[in-house]
């Protein structure tokens, strides 16, 4: 079976609901490649033979995080941040001191804005629900934020993604394969940099953290 066939055997309604799932799975805390999923369902959308629609995409993707993000908040504010404890403990690659402390951090300077630019962020992404409701940022503030950063998040990388896609056949003809790998290139150093950047904080505040609760030995 060809790649065209497969695609062509895929329901529109199954794409918007996986692209729904994930991303709202995603949202509750859960470590899923939602932005990955919503990449490649704006990517088939761009493909105007298929009938994937890019609306129906970013819709499925507000509504995914949007609810994702209330669930995440109402366990959070139900647990406190005894649950990142037990979190942290289970899984520390993504839920270690660090990473709780440059997230509270960020909430702590930045309130509800750090829900909506969190959207962006991978690791904010993950945390914003549970740990605003941990932090008992008032639900209205969270809310507005948490509706406002989804559309943006969601309605932009869509956008951006399906035009790219309807628009690579004319770029391709334009520009050598040399062009294009420089430009994905410089995409990608930027996107690391931004993450080693992010990363080097978290590697310092569980430093901090395992100085302040390791004993002192003479």
């Amino acid at each position: 079976m060809s790649v065209d066939v497969l695609l062509y055997s895929i329901p529109p309604v199954l794409v918007y609901l996986l692209v729904g799932a994930v991303i709202g799975i995603e949202s509750l805390g859960v470590p899923l490649p939602g932005e990955l999923m919503l990449v490649g369902a704006a990517l088939l959308s761009s493909r105007h033979e298929l009938a994937v629609q890019p609306v129906g995409v970013a819709v499925a993707a507000v509504i995914g995080a949007v609810i994702g993000d209330s669930i995440g908040y109402s366990i959070g504010r139900r647990f406190g941040m005894r649950l990142f404890d037990r979190l942290g403990r289970r899984f520390p690659n993504h839920f270690g001191p660090g990473h709780i402390a440059f997230a509270e951090r960020s909430f702590r300077r930045w309130g509800a804005s750090a829900v909506f630019f969190g959207r962006f962020m991978a690791l904010l992404r993950i945390l914003a629900g549970p740990l605003a409701g941990a932090l008992k940022m008032p639900y209205p503030h969270f809310l507005v934020a948490n509706v406002s950063g989804a559309i943006v998040w969601a309605g932009g990388t869509t956008a951006l993604v399906y035009y790219a896609g309807v628009a690579a056949e004319h770029w391709l003809s334009r520009f050598s394969w040399v062009a294009l790998l420089v430009a994905v290139l410089a995409g990608l150093v930027a996107a690391l940099a931004l993450r080693g950047r992010i990363g080097a904080q978290i590697a310092e505040l569980d430093a901090e953290h395992r100085a302040k609760t390791e004993p002192v030995t003479e």
